[in-house]
């Protein structure tokens, strides 16, 4: 156990060094803020506060972890080696940066309270970020910075046993259109053959009736094709369905169709399932809530994990709302337009309500990147895809972290726009 002595025990210092000993380096941690009690400690030891107690290890705090609220505050990335960092520690410190301060305002999401300029569709642009401004949106450096950490600690203090976490993966799936062409509907059926009428695609035309007369599969339909590699890759992969109501981003099946609660209750049979709040839920607590119960109702267990649909997230409101609703994992922590670690960590972290000053019950998953980020708001190659992909997983497995990935179930179609996709996704999960 490695013990930590510090003039106050705060939520936040508990909060980041926890996550930092215990989910990252594997190494138990216990705080005390008597002098007596550390120097009779045996095990690997640190101090945390403004001025070292003798020539023990001692990284200089800064203020953030012993404030409450929210400040603006001024921030210079520096080169710690060959890693960035920020809030310098000064010379009398172990390492030359307060990497718990530090870790805490990119894990916290702090930034993300501050006023920025949100995006068209209301969400925190990744272009926003300290991580993207200073070229280390790509690297989990909350985990890199550990495991530097960890080296100079094992050269402190030799002889405690280190045990070393594995690299992990999950592959999540979102259902925002359960299906291309089928179960549609009458009225959308006819809208979508006018639509293609009007834009000249025949060859569209052509397999919408096969599909529809049963002549040929539906193109999303590429479900037993995930659960077969799920089998073969014997890799965690979780589904998130969406279930809202018909809107202009919400343009899944109906949750009241048999065949779509068929489908639903079908890969609950063989994977875990969650929700997929709607365009509109991120916000209306009411809404989520309907949304929930309907999901609930089809697969007639309870739903604890989520991701928002177009990955909405407003920080804190989204969190607390999920929370209320007993959801206890949520998968949204990323970038519709840039790949990387909005968090700058691969490890699942427990939010931090910087309103209330709490760690709260909802465990954040990151994940690394999604599909369409390199497809369509990239507008990278397959070839170049893959390379960027295997880069993110590269990191990850540097620090053994976990690695997860967001697809759709259309990415697997092999349609024209898709080409390739699925053989990208077999790849990175070999």
């Amino acid at each position: 156990m490695l013990l930590v002595y510090t003039h106050k025990i705060t939520p936040r210092v508990n909060y980041i060094f926890k996550h930092f000993f215990v989910r990252i380096l594997q190494i138990p941690v216990s705080f005390t803020t008597k002098v007596e009690e550390f120097v009779v400690h045996n095990g690997p030891k640190l101090t945390y506060s403004k001025a070292p107690l003798g020539s023990e290890f001692f990284i200089r705090s800064h203020d953030l972890l012993f404030e409450q609220g929210i400040n603006d505050i001024d921030i210079k990335v520096l080169p710690w080696d060959d890693v960035p960092c920020f809030f310098p520690a000064g010379e009398l410190s172990s390492i030359p940066f307060d990497v718990f301060a530090a870790s805490f305002y990119l894990m916290s999401r702090y930034e993300e309270y501050l006023p920025h300029v949100k995006d068209i569709h209301e969400r925190y642009p990744a272009d926003e970020s300290l991580a993207y401004k200073n070229n280390f949106l790509e690297k989990p450096i909350i985990d890199i910075w550990a495991y530097k950490f960890l080296e100079l600690l094992k050269e402190k203090f030799p002889d405690y046993t280190y045990v070393e976490r594995e690299f992990n993966m999950i592959s999540t799936i979102d259902i925002d259109s359960a299906f291309s062409y089928k179960n549609k509907g009458i009225l959308r059926t006819f809208g979508g053959f006018f639509k293609d009428l009007v834009q000249f695609k025949f060859v569209h035309i052509w397999h919408r009736l096969l599909t529809i007369f049963n002549f040929r599969k539906d193109p999303f339909d590429t479900y037993a094709e995930i659960l077969k590699i799920k089998k073969e890759f014997k890799i965690t992969t979780l589904f998130f369905f969406l279930v809202g109501d018909y809107t202009t981003y919400d343009k899944n099946i109906s949750s009241s169709n048999s065949n779509y609660r068929s489908l639903v209750k079908s890969i609950a049979d063989y994977a875990k399932v969650g929700l997929h709040p709607s365009y509109f839920a991120y916000k209306d607590a009411a809404l989520l809530k309907k949304e929930k119960m309907r999901l609930e109702n089809i697969i007639n267990t309870s739903v604890t994990f989520s991701r928002q649909h177009y990955l909405r997230l407003s920080i804190p409101e989204t969190y607390q709302n999920l929370i209320d609703l007993d959801i206890e994992e949520d998968y949204t922590m990323g970038y519709a337009k840039s790949v990387g670690f909005r968090a700058s960590t691969c490890t699942p972290f427990y939010f931090y309500d910087l309103d209330f000053e709490i760690q709260a019950p909802l465990k954040i998953f990151p994940f690394a990147f999604m599909d369409g980020t390199l497809k369509n708001y990239m507008k990278l190659t397959n070839e170049e895809s893959l390379a960027k992909i295997l880069q993110l997983k590269d990191e990850v497995k540097k620090v053994n972290g976990t690695f997860i990935s967001l697809f759709h179930n259309e990415t697997l179609s092999e349609n024209e726009h898709w080409l390739g996709w699925s053989t990208i996704y077999k790849q990175i999960l070999s």
